[in-house]
């Protein structure tokens, strides 16, 4: 075994714990992940800038003496900038684009000790369950590299899975931390709306939808990187209920007997692959098992108008980035400086009136309130996080005379992690299941409004009940 393989499993936490108890140093950890990221990186093209240089340098100066001093850590690149550090959101357009300022979450990152090492892949604008970008290429799954990572934080969730780094960021505007880590066999938490920082650069963004946090081996990790993060910033619109304590102190504690209701039903009708319908039985099974009072149901919501909106919400969105670009570079884009989906996604979302805009946004509003209620019964609501397995590379790509393709093959794929987005509760893939082909299947834990407390302790019971950190593909 290398140095590098020696710490290329162990969870964040327990790096940290190996630099505060003096036994390695922050540059061994941060050598340790450059060496893997060098050895593995030409297979899974998970990491676009590498950051490498930086990287030392802090690992041999003074980091702060935060919970995760000298870990290693990529950052995605889409929202969160680095200042002095190109930030391509995927796209060609701003390939030359480097801000001047870190973001507040970026500043959080490196107050907790982190040391970023590099810059994760990314679909452009972060926009489809893929991540697949012209101008980077494909990032491939560590389970089989023919199969995509997910997205929009799919480089993040390939590097976590094959050793890369313990833990990488990730945001979340429809399922994109959720995605990726259902797709690669790790964990991944969205936060509740809000609980961590868009600014300086947003207030909130796409209305509402985005969070930032990240992907992790393990739970604990998971609780750790929120604490250190989360918190209103100055100027914020608004902001998290605060937790009771820290979500570290979540973790082993009983979450007692907790009412879960689960669904392997599409709120749109979309069918739902075997696989996934299985993991979802038996993590229902599991919940029983640990003495959760289980039973089957699903709020009543019209899921095909809650797509249509989430949709109209998308295009405007994306619309918003390309013309938000524009004023940030003093550029003006054209249809080849974009992917054919993205170009064709801002058209439509041009089109919306200000009137319709308002209205979507009071449907989805609608139907989050119908969904806060289902939770005055239930603790918790499980379904798929996917539709179906990780898809084969090229499954989201336009195809003749249909630009959108991509996004109509994305509703198909991702029935389920939206709403969560638009409901502003936190929302939890848990790597419990793998298929016959080795494929992870993730399980999707949905909690109340500000209570990741909960989500947190039952995921460290399951984590506890059916261990997943000694899955590792061979690959890597």
């Amino acid at each position: 075994m290398s140095v590098s393989d020696e710490f290329a499993f162990l969870d964040a936490m327990a790096q940290a714990d190996l630099v505060r108890r003096r036994q390695v140093k922050p540059i061994e950890l941060v050598d340790a992940a450059i060496a893997r990221i060098e050895r593995l990186n030409p297979t899974f093209n998970a990491v676009i800038t590498p950051m490498f240089e930086l990287a030392r340098t802090a690992a041999q100066g003074t980091l702060p003496e935060g919970p995760f001093r000298g870990v290693p850590f990529l950052l995605k690149d889409l929202l969160a900038s680095y200042a002095g550090v190109r930030m391509s959101a995927g796209s060609a357009f701003l390939r030359d684009f480097v801000p001047d300022h870190d973001s507040e979450l970026v500043a959080r990152l490196k107050r907790a000790g982190l040391v970023i090492v590099g810059k994760s892949n990314t679909p452009e604008f972060g926009l489809l369950p893929t991540t697949e970008p012209r101008l980077f290429g494909p990032s491939r799954n560590p389970w089989d590299p023919t199969r995509s990572t997910g997205g929009s934080s799919g480089g993040s969730a390939a590097a976590v899975t094959a050793g890369m780094v313990p833990m990488a960021h990730g945001n979340d505007g429809g399922g994109s931390i959720r995605i990726p880590a259902s797709c690669c066999g790790v964990f991944g938490l969205k936060p509740t709306r809000a609980r961590n920082p868009l600014g300086p650069d947003f207030g909130d963004a796409l209305s509402g939808l985005a969070a930032e946090h990240g992907v992790t081996r393990s739970v604990r990790d998971s609780a750790a990187l929120l604490d250190a993060t989360c918190g209103p910033d100055i100027g914020d619109p608004y902001y998290a209920p605060p937790p009771a304590g820290p979500f570290l102190q979540e973790i082993g504690a009983d979450p007692g007997r907790l009412r879960v209701a689960f669904t392997t039903a599409a709120p749109t009708g979309v069918p739902i692959h075997a696989d996934c319908v299985r993991a979802v039985r038996e993590a229902a099974k599991l919940c029983s098992d640990l003495g959760h009072e289980v039973s089957e149901a699903a709020p009543a919501i019209d899921g095909q108008r809650f797509a249509n909106c989430f949709i109209m919400l998308w295009s405007v969105g994306c619309a918003r980035s390309v013309e938000g670009n524009a004023m940030l570079t003093g550029r003006k884009p054209t249809p080849d400086q974009f992917e054919e989906l993205t170009w064709a996604l801002a058209e439509q979302g041009r089109a919306v009136s200000g009137s319709t805009y308002l209205l979507a946004i009071g449907v989805l509003q609608y139907i989050a309130r119908q969904i806060a209620r289902f939770f005055v019964n239930y603790d918790v609501w499980l379904t798929p996080t996917l539709a179906e397995p990780p898809l084969p590379l090229g499954s989201f790509n336009p195809r003749q005379g249909n630009p959108l393709y991509g996004l109509e093959r994305a509703t198909a794929f991702v029935p389920f992690t939206p709403l969560a987005n638009v409901t502003g509760q936190p929302a939890m893939s848990v790597p419990l299941f793998w298929n016959a082909e080795g494929l992870p299947i993730g399980t999707h834990f949905v909690g109340r409004f500000g209570d990741e407390a909960t989500l947190f302790r039952l995921a460290s019971q399951l984590e506890a009940a059916r261990p997943w950190a000694s899955r590792q593909p061979k690959v890597s």
